[in-house]
Formats: C-alpha cells, sequence, structure tokens
C-alpha cells in the first residue's frame, strides 16, 4: 500500500482516538461530579488530568507517524526493481575481447576450450567439446577441473553428461 494512504489512516485512527478520549473525558467529569464533593481537591480529578494528558500524548505521537508517513514517506517503485532484475538476468554477449584477460593467464588446450566455449555462446556439453577439440575424454576433463578450479567454468549435472558453461 502506498505510503499516503497508510499516513491517512493512521490519522484518521489517531482522530477517532481523539474523540474516544474526548467522549471518555466528558464521561468521566460527569461522574466525578456527581460523586466526588471535595471539589477540585478531589483526587479523582487528578486521574482524570493525567490519564487525558497519557491518552492525548499517544494520540499526538499517532498523528506524527501518520504525518510522516503522508509528507515524507517514499515510495519503492515495484517496476525499476524488476526492470533491474531483469537487466541482471539478461546474459551479456560473449565475446573474445570480454574475456581477453582471462584468455591471457590460460595454458594453449586451456585456451582452445575457452575459445569454443566462446563461440558456442558461452555453453556446451562435455561431450561436444571433446569432438570440437579433438581431445580425448580425460584430457577435456582435466583441463575443465583447472578451469573450474579458477572459476572460468562451471560444470553442470544434465542428465548422463554435464553441460560447461562460462562464468
Amino acid at each position: 500500500m502506498k505510503n499516503i494512504i497508510v499516513g491517512v489512516l493512521v490519522v484518521v485512527i489517531a482522530l477517532l482516538m481523539g474523540f474516544i478520549i474526548f467522549s471518555f473525558n466528558s464521561a468521566f467529569t460527569d461522574v466525578i461530579n456527581s460523586s466526588c464533593s471535595h471539589g477540585e481537591t478531589c483526587p479523582m480529578w487528578e486521574t482524570l488530568d493525567f490519564q487525558t494528558n497519557v491518552s492525548i500524548a499517544i494520540m499526538a505521537f499517532v498523528i506524527i507517524i501518520g504525518l510522516y508517513l503522508i509528507f515524507f514517506g517514499k515510495e519503492e517503485k515495484i517496476i525499476t526493481k524488476i526492470i533491474k532484475m531483469v537487466e541482471r538476468k539478461e546474459p551479456k554477449t560473449i565475446t573474445k575481447e570480454s574475456y581477453s584477460k582471462v584468455l591471457s593467464g590460460l595454458s594453449s588446450e586451456e585456451k582452445v576450450v575457452v575459445e569454443k566455449l566462446i563461440e558456442s555462446k558461452g555453453s556446451l556439453s562435455q561431450s561436444d567439446l571433446i569432438e570440437h577439440t579433438d581431445f580425448n575424454k580425460v584430457r577435456i576433463s582435466r583441463i575443465l577441473d583447472r578451469l573450474e578450479g579458477r572459476g572460468v567454468v562451471e560444470r553442470k549435472r544434465h542428465g548422463m553428461s554435464n553441460i560447461v558453461v562460462l562464468k
């Protein structure tokens, strides 16, 4: 719910509290006038004054909260958050230029594997890597172990095989 609407509701509730306080004080004043014969020195008057002051202070506090929500409460735009989340989820274009820094620190075999992943837009099955690189299963597995250790790729289980994804 919008902060302005919540603020208005809080102020309305505070005004209802004020009406209840006024009604209570009127009824209590009538009771004191009819039952207390001491006049202004009656202890009931002190009780009425104390209760009135406390209840007005609480009502003022609630009104201040409502006014704060109306005038200073910040609205969060849910649509803006959704757009930002979608932007984060959209894949970035994968090019050799964007991975040039990573490629510079790799061995020649690791470069071949990463370049094949770049050509396939960031993901490829492990068996397809074997076909495209002409490395055997053991060599690809060891190369991927090293690349995973460096945080360059990630292997994800897909049925009976692995999908290799660039990070």
